[in-house]
Order: structure tokens, then C-alpha cells, then sequence
């Protein structure tokens, strides 16, 4: 079973909107200045934006398709930046899932696939889902 593929946009103001709400205000996600001198190629999306976007993706999917299934155990590795451009449109983050594994307590193993710009920013992530609770 494959879950829908999910597409986010992330714009520099995403991305100060997120350094807001997270409290993480490192300027490498809003400065192109800072973050070439630290050697980055361009502003960079927090890891943990694109990890949390992943979550959503499955935890929606979960609510919806396999009506109020819940995630009990998440995990991923950061494995690229995400390059968020200076212009509108910003740059999408997509998320896959399939169905990887359905366990013999009911829980169901979701791999995902979160790229962007063709490329994977993640790697391993996996959400492990439980049934509805009665």
C-alpha cells in the first residue's frame, strides 16, 4: 500500500515563520551571507522543518485512510540540506510512503521518501503506525 505523494512549499518566509515558532533563529535559515561564510552553498530549511513536514504527511495520511490510526514511534537522518531560494515560489519538499511492514501487534512500518529538487534530504524515515484506540 502506498500512501499519496504530499508536496510542501518552503519560502524564506516559511522558514522565519518556523524560526519563530521553534525559537531557533540560526541565521544560516535566513541569511545568504551567513550562510556562506560557514560554507553553505545558500539559506538552508531547518532540519527539523523537514522532518516535522514528513511527519505531518504520514500522520494525515494515517487520520484519514486508516481512520484514527496514530504514529507511536518516528525516526530519520538528515542526510542533505534543503536550499530554500530568495524568491517566491521557494522550493517544494516532497514526502512518499509505502506500507514496509505490518507487524503481528497490529502496528504498520510506513518507509518514506522526502526529496527535494530530485534529490533525498532524508534518509531511513520511518514511522510506525498503531491502530485506532477503541
Amino acid at each position: 500500500m502506498r500512501m499519496p505523494t504530499r508536496t510542501f512549499r518552503l519560502t524564506r518566509e516559511r522558514l522565519v515563520a518556523y524560526a519563530a515558532a521553534s525559537g531557533d533563529h540560526n541565521p544560516i535559515h535566513w541569511s545568504e551571507t551567513r550562510a556562506a561564510a560557514v560554507g553553505l552553498p545558500g539559506v538552508i530549511a531547518h532540519g527539523m522543518l523537514s522532518m516535522g513536514l514528513a511527519a505531518t504527511a504520514v500522520t494525515q495520511w494515517a487520520e484519514q485512510e486508516h481512520v484514527g490510526a496514530h504514529v507511536v514511534e518516528y525516526a530519520t537522518r538528515f542526510t542533505r540540506p534543503v536550499l530554500v531560494p530568495d524568491t517566491a515560489d521557494g522550493v517544494k519538499l516532497t514526502v512518499d510512503g509505502v506500507v514496509g511492514d505490518v507487524r503481528e501487534d497490529g502496528t504498520v512500518r510506513v518507509d518514506l521518501t522526502v526529496r527535494c529538487a530530485g534529490q533525498k534530504v532524508l534518509a531511513r524515515t520511518r514511522a510506525v503506525l498503531a491502530p485506532a484506540r477503541v
